[in-house]
């Protein structure tokens, strides 16, 4: 099929010129799966290019997927939907039948499109399926990376449009908050598609440029390492420059006279650090341009930046004051500077003036900075997806949908995303978080009002479920609805659970 040109509630783009309704409506039929209603002729799609007309008739054009631990390899499509069909391909008795592919609830009065009922270590369970259309919805992307990105609360861009923010920095890793309704749909409509395109392609594991208002342009891809203003990111700090001091001071004894663990939040001086004092290392009359906080810690060494250990250094004696010979410093004396990723290095001397000459870094102090670099991990990019599963989403599951919030909280209903475990977040609602990557790929989709379109899953007793109220008389067993199919037709494809998932 292919795609509407003119996608939209009348058949025409949204905000066209009016046209006659016999014109505009000849040969099409309308969609009622999302709040577009879209009418679309026939070999297209809708403005979603998740529904389409195939013969008159509107079908889902994406296959409902089902998962198995068991199963080995990619996945193959399946019978489905065939009135009649005899069971001859068995299906694994793990199948785990998600909401990817499902269609939605909407117009919400309706129960949900799959209530599967299935035996789980000799319990009778019944698990709720649908693809959700979220307008409150986000991401949060975890960033590792000692570059400065921006400013705490600085607006990050998508193609030139405001799309979220900068939140806080962590233990070597940069959070940003993307999406939201008010981005969503609170702006202009270019701001809420430019919005709605970035989140989806970075809950589908695709890369997507970004620019930080005041700060860094950078490429995000979830599982991948993140490109900050052209370079990509190969090491997460293995901690702050205090932290560095700990755990490799006595690596470092005797081999220097004074290490300088350079670093935008805490740099650290062995010789003033408790770590240095324990091992009895002496005074060097080293003085450091910053806001000393505690014995060998300082804060505020320099700007925020793309240099050393994300200050804006290139050349980190800029840190240094003048040494003091009453306690220490004396000609001769080495001095090894590093960063928090042993990225950065360099090693100096001493001279008559006390001044520090650069040398080449002995053979065992390079042994220590690649220590350093060992025990940095891999920079990846993560993201979180994020939504408020309330609303009428929970009118396809139960008739009374406040019994469902309070069974999910108490734990009888185990919510799942595309098959993944979330985190479910205390408090009012049904708000949880999901790992992308523990979801098959390609497993979000959108719709033009704007919003994204994420799978949700239900599970808990039988009985539970006609406690809450539950559609009974929609509870279908997966080799009736291997027969029956769905409200639309379609494909089902079953993959093996992905790496993690589950």
């Amino acid at each position: 099929m292919t795609r509407a040109v003119d996608g939209g509630t009348d058949g025409g783009a949204v905000g066209a010129a009016a046209e006659p309704a016999a014109d505009r409506r000849a040969g099409k039929i309308r969609c009622d799966a999302c709040p577009v209603m879209c009418y679309i002729g026939p070999g297209q799609t809708g403005a979603c290019d998740r529904y389409g007309n195939a013969g008159g008739r509107i079908v889902r054009c994406d296959p409902v997927t089902i998962l198995s631990r068991t199963l080995e390899g990619g996945g193959r499509v399946v019978p489905f939907g065939r009135a009649g069909w005899d069971g001859t391909l068995a299906m694994p008795a793990d199948a785990f039948v998600t909401g990817i592919g499902a269609g939605t609830t909407y117009p919400d009065y309706k129960p949900a499109p799959f209530i599967v009922a299935a035996g789980a270590e000799g319990a009778d369970t019944v698990t709720v399926v649908t693809e959700a259309i979220f307008s409150y919805c986000g991401v949060k992307v975890k960033i590792d990376t000692d570059r400065h990105l921006g400013s705490e609360g600085a607006t990050v861009r998508a193609g030139g449009e405001a799309v979220g923010h900068v939140t806080t920095a962590e233990y070597g890793s940069q959070i940003l908050s993307l999406g939201g309704v008010h981005h969503l749909t609170g702006g202009s409509k270019a701001e809420g598609r430019a919005t709605c395109a970035a989140l989806l392609a970075l809950c589908n594991r695709e890369a997507v440029e970004l620019a930080v208002d005041g700060g860094a342009a950078v490429t995000v891809r979830a599982g991948a390492a993140p490109v900050v203003d052209g370079l990509a990111e190969r090491r997460m700090r293995v901690g702050c420059g205090s932290a560095t001091i700990g755990m490799f001071a006595a690596q470092w004894q005797g081999l220097v006279d004074e290490v300088v663990v350079v670093d935008d939040h805490i740099t650290g001086v062995v010789s003033e650090h408790q770590a240095g004092k324990v091992l009895g290392w002496p005074d060097t009359g080293i003085r450091i341009r910053g806001h000393r906080s505690t014995p060998g810690r300082y804060f505020r060494v320099s700007e925020p930046g793309l240099g050393w250990g994300g200050t804006r250094l290139t050349d980190p004696l800029e840190i240094l004051g003048p040494w003091n010979p009453a306690k220490g410093a004396r000609p001769g004396l080495r001095l090894l500077m590093v960063s928090t990723t042993g990225e950065d290095f360099a090693f100096f001397e001493l001279d008559a003036a006390l001044v520090p000459r650069p040398l080449p870094l002995p053979a065992a102090l390079a042994a220590t900075v690649a220590l350093i670099d060992e025990n940095c991990e891999p920079s990846l990019c993560t993201v979180l997806f994020m939504a408020g599963a309330g609303g009428s989403l929970r009118a396809g599951v139960t008739r009374n949908p406040v019994r469902l919030t309070q069974a999910v909280h108490a734990g009888r209903v185990r919510l799942t995303a595309g098959g993944a475990p979330v985190y479910l977040w205390p408090g009012g609602g049904i708000t949880f978080m999901v790992d992308v990557t523990r979801l098959p790929q390609g497993a979000f989709g959108d719709v033009p009002t704007p919003a994204l379109v994420a799978p949700v899953e239900f599970t808990m007793a039988r009985a539970d479920y006609l406690e809450l109220g539950g559609h009974a008389g929609a509870i279908r067993s997966l080799p009736q609805i291997m027969a029956e199919g769905g409200e639309y037709p379609t494909a089902a494809r079953l993959a093996a659970w992905p790496e993690g998932g589950g």
